[in-house]
């Protein structure tokens, strides 16, 4: 408690007197007017400070009253320091001097990335996505549906900074439905499990079972991907066979162009582990139901191959799109079943998700549980904020409560890859964004007449 012009908001770092040897850093959570005019608030116990400036998170003195100040640059440094974060992304809203950064390590969790549209969520993650590349090696595969992502090896500059440098050395891959060779996205028909295979024809076992009965006998054909699924079936004197038939020509699944016919697929790829993958998912023009056969072959592949524990990370730009609660075709509920399957039992595989999107809602609820870390711009849907706060329950809700208010590349982080709930203003980008807004043209001016 204190005097109306103690300069303490949510987010603000403060240490306890320095008048003795040990000290305590912490983080004001919650503030607000008591009914006599005075100051009052709650945070957190960070560490204690040493005299010699060294922080330990490992214990905290008690103490019954104790006057607190503003944390200097240099104790919030010892904060990231102690916890490893190394990751600048950006700088602390209440002291802009001061770089924000998060935890490598902790990107070891799922992560859930909001804000409404128009907040700069694509701009910020890419900033993240970068630090990552620059700092790590760990592996990403990011599902782009918007072309955000895909000038993420292109630089904005010819710097000559070790960023630059460790950017332009990183192995990054952009696969285009419109791509030739080893950058064209595709799938294998065949790689599909049963189930899978039985989704993209959107066949029922049970309702179905005459034609998915033929689809398990066809199907094992080696050429099956090479020369389509037409000739095995035509092949078949089953009358079921013909029914099948029928659903493949009205899908006009020979003419989608996301099979590989032979080629290299999408999961070829990405078994070579590069840096970052980007699939430009939104490219497919001819059936809405491509991308998703490509996030199932992806999810499905990677699901298959869990027991050798390569670390990758997935993330899924505009996330609705691939695990909506609402959606309901066969081949978005197998693409949403998977990714809730990563989302419970992936971590310890080392398949670590990082979705992205407009409003929590639009997750399926099982697979938003499962996020330890969360990143918030700019949402002003108050029941947005309440689902947050309900299933965020580590956030102080007076910090989720400035999401309404933040400018545009502002944002709230919490969880575990973060030393604590931070409020940070996010740096440029060294890559170009690929999917920028379209801004608003001009009026022409006409000359003036005489």
């Amino acid at each position: 408690m204190g005097s109306i012009d103690a300069p303490f908001v949510p987010g603000s770092f403060v240490t306890t007197g320095r008048s003795s040897g040990l000290r305590h850093i912490g983080l004001i959570d919650h503030v607000t007017l008591t009914d006599t005019g005075a100051l009052s608030g709650e945070g957190r116990v960070l560490g204690s400070i040493d005299a010699d400036g060294n922080l330990t998170t490992s214990r905290a003195s008690p103490f019954f009253e104790t006057a607190l100040l503003k944390a200097t640059a240099d104790e919030i440094e010892s904060v990231y320091q102690a916890a490893g974060a190394t990751l600048g992304v950006g700088t602390l809203v209440e002291t802009p001097e001061i770089e924000a950064k998060l935890i490598p390590s902790r990107f070891n969790r799922h992560t859930f990335w909001c804000g409404q549209s128009g907040s700069g969520k694509t701009y910020a993650l890419g900033v993240v996505l970068e630090q990552l590349l620059i700092h790590t090696a760990l592996p990403m595969v990011i599902f782009d549906p918007n072309a955000g992502f895909v000038r993420l090896r292109d630089l904005r500059s010819d710097s000559q900074t070790d960023a630059h440098r460790a950017l332009r050395g990183r192995d990054i891959r952009v696969l285009r439905p419109a791509g030739q060779g080893p950058e064209a996205l595709r799938a294998r028909f065949r790689d599909f499990s049963m189930q899978s295979r039985a989704a993209v024809l959107r066949l029922d076992p049970i309702v179905d079972r005459d034609e998915y009965n033929v689809l398990t006998r066809v199907t094992g054909d080696k050429d099956i991907d090479r020369e389509g699924i037409l000739p095995a079936l035509r092949a078949n004197d089953d009358p079921a066979a013909d029914l099948l038939i029928k659903r493949v020509e009205n899908l006009r699944m020979a003419d989608w162009t996301v099979w590989a016919h032979g080629g290299a697929d999408v999961n070829t790829v990405l078994d070579e582990r590069p840096d970052a993958t980007v699939l430009d998912i939104g490219g497919f023009a001819y059936h809405p139901g491509e991308k998703l056969v490509i996030a199932l072959a992806v999810l499905d592949d990677l699901w298959a191959k869990r027991e050798a524990r390569r670390p990758i990370l997935i993330v899924i730009d505009e996330a609705h799109n691939l695990c909506s609660p609402d959606n309901d075709s066969p081949l978005h509920r197998a693409v949403r079943e998977r990714i809730i399957q990563i989302a419970a039992e992936g971590r310890k595989f080392g398949l670590w998700l990082l979705l992205s999107t407009q409003r929590p809602s639009k997750i399926h609820p099982s697979i938003l549980s499962q996020c330890d870390n969360l990143a918030l711009m700019r949402m002003s849907s108050p029941v947005d904020l309440t689902e947050l706060a309900t299933v965020f329950g580590f956030v102080p809700p007076s910090m989720l409560a400035r999401s309404p208010r933040f400018q545009q590349g502002e944002a709230l982080f919490a969880g575990g890859f973060v030393p604590a709930p931070t409020l940070l203003k996010v740096q440029e980008r060294l890559t170009h964004e690929g999917g920028s807004d379209v801004g608003v043209p001009p009026a022409l001016m006409s000359p003036p007449t005489d």
